[in-house]
């Protein structure tokens, strides 16, 4: 396993290193006055990726904390509802479930 990712991490790095050399063409950025930049086409490429990851990852983090947010209220509202029911009312866990119509047939 470990074999394989070493080459699909050597391929990507591979592709990475001639999608470079390949776009080495210079863009001129513009906004307005403020911004009058120009960038290697690549870098733009590879910064806007990395922008892209950043933003993913952290609306994943975002998703998480909302997640376990919920997870903690439901488990909450679950003890809640054991410590209503009372311990004499719950039913006693046999073998059959009763009323189930494939408990009394036998082959």
């Amino acid at each position: 396993m470990k074999l394989l990712y070493t080459i699909i991490l050597t391929l990507v790095v591979l592709f990475i290193i001639t999608f470079s050399l390949a776009n080495t063409d210079t863009v001129h950025l513009g906004y307005y006055e403020f911004i009058n930049v120009n960038v290697a086409t690549y870098l733009l490429i590879f910064i806007s990726f990395g922008v892209g990851v950043i933003f993913t990852g952290f609306m994943g983090i975002v998703e998480r904390l909302r997640l376990s947010r919920e997870v903690t209220r439901l488990k909450k509202e679950v003890k809640a509802l054991e410590k209503r029911i009372p311990a004499e009312k719950v039913p006693a866990i046999q073998g059959t479930t009763p009323g189930y119509a494939s408990d009394k047939w036998n082959p």
